[in-house]
């Protein structure tokens, strides 16, 4: 498994349990975006490159 998208998960996992639990301030919900981002960004890069490698003869 990718290193990013541990990162991304382990993220949305310390975002959701922060929710969850307490009156999370607003940079909690940063967490929220940066996870998501990061988590499309590696799958998107990931397909990329094995279509890439795919293609080649």
């Amino acid at each position: 498994m990718d290193l990013g998208i541990v990162a991304a998960l382990v993220m949305l996992a310390i975002w959701a349990f922060a929710t969850f639990t307490t009156t999370a301030p607003g940079w909690i919900h940063l967490l929220l975006s940066v996870g998501v981002f990061l988590l499309i960004y590696r799958i998107v890069v990931i397909s990329t490159a094995k279509s890439i490698a795919r293609r080649k003869p």
